[in-house]
């Protein structure tokens, strides 16, 4: 009996003490759909310091999970594992996703920032009207350089980077349309071609640039670019602008040949449990000033006009990050191009990364 007793107090004092211990921690959010919400967003995306900002004002809790491609957050949606209540993908992802109904119907009347959007990324081909999806950010894929280290390379065009001058001095991100894009953009090609003869050429292409290639990466060209481990990277815009904050070095160009002219938009998954939640967290960074913070920390070109009138001079009449509506005339939206097509641009990609080793 004696020890019994010694087993149930002992028991009680250590209940106490998790008790004590949990109040002090991190106390669980309470239960409930409407008090939690699930974000599903690339990786260095939105900066975190607004996430504890809307968590303090709607005393909503904010789980925030990363993805690196738009083929993998497609996947893990349709797999519906998880009930994201926002997602965060690329104008062709959208355009699918709405094909498959993986995406619920977004309510402008919850969404009174909606006025601050630039009617210029609205109403846009991959989403009518804007039935389903909100703009985030948008940029475009060109080319990162040190002018000091490749003196006498004209960066104007996608053919520079297969110059000798670079051998072993060339990164890639990571992304199988980026990469043939631009070897299909010096051929004067679309960057939605379908035809398998031409992607094959573009692929091949792309093999005769391996001398040049020091890496295809994700986001660890941030830290080469910053550390000086290569001098020429194909990258995103945003991406770009990021790394020359830390080395001012570089510069940034989109060839003339043409590039992807891309979009990010926020959208509700149909597996959203927080739909309510979802909007309003959609409007708090549609507003002014949330929007100015968000952009000056991620680093990409927003859609938000009054956000980007509170940005600094400078940045707002950077035309290499917000290019002229002439130069954007002259680049191209990724589109759909089904599900055997992307297969084969993957596949393409697949080839060529093998063949660098």
């Amino acid at each position: 009996m004696k020890q019994l007793m010694q087993l149930i107090l002992i028991s009680l004092a250590v209940a106490v003490l998790l008790l004590f211990s949990a109040k002090f921690i991190d106390p669980p959010p309470k239960s409930g759909k409407g008090n939690i919400l699930y974000v599903y967003n690339w990786g260095e995306y939105i900066d975190p310091a607004l996430l504890k900002k809307f968590e303090k004002e709607y005393g909503i809790r904010v789980i925030l999970e990363t993805f690196d491609s738009n083929e993998s957050m497609l996947a893990k949606i349709k797999n519906g594992g998880t009930h994201y209540d926002i997602a965060v993908p690329s104008e062709y992802a959208i355009q699918k996703m709405k094909e498959e109904k993986l995406l619920i119907p977004i309510d402008h009347k919850k969404l009174p920032n909606l006025k601050n959007i630039n009617p210029d990324f609205m109403n846009l081909d991959f989403d009518k009207g804007n039935k389903y999806s909100i703009p985030y950010f948008w940029g475009t894929v060109g080319i990162l350089y040190n002018p000091d280290k490749t003196k006498g390379i004209d960066f104007s065009r996608w053919d520079s980077l297969w110059d000798p001058r670079l051998k072993n001095n060339v990164l890639i991100v990571d992304g199988a349309r980026e990469a043939l894009g631009f070897s299909l953009n010096s051929m004067g090609e679309s960057l939605n071609e379908t035809n398998p003869q031409i992607l094959d050429k573009a692929e091949q292409k792309l093999e005769k640039l391996g001398p040049n290639v020091k890496g295809v990466v994700g986001d660890e060209i941030n830290t080469m670019m910053v550390q000086k481990e290569a001098d020429v990277a194909v990258v995103w815009s945003g991406m770009g602008a990021d790394i020359m904050t830390e080395n001012e070095n570089l510069d940034f160009v989109v060839p003339k040949e043409g590039s992807n002219l891309w979009f990010d938009n926020m959208v509700i998954p149909k597996t959203a449990q927080n739909v309510d939640g979802a909007h309003k967290f959609i409007n708090f960074l549609l507003d002014a000033k949330i929007g100015k913070q968000n952009t000056e920390w991620v680093g990409y070109a927003t859609p938000n006009t009054a956000s980007y009138k509170l940005l600094d001079k400078e940045t707002r009449e950077d035309e290499r990050f917000y290019p002229s509506k002439a130069v954007q005339e002259k680049l191209e939206v990724y589109e759909d191009l089904g599900f055997e097509n992307i297969k084969r641009y993957n596949e393409l990609f697949l080839k060529f990364k093998m063949s660098l080793n």
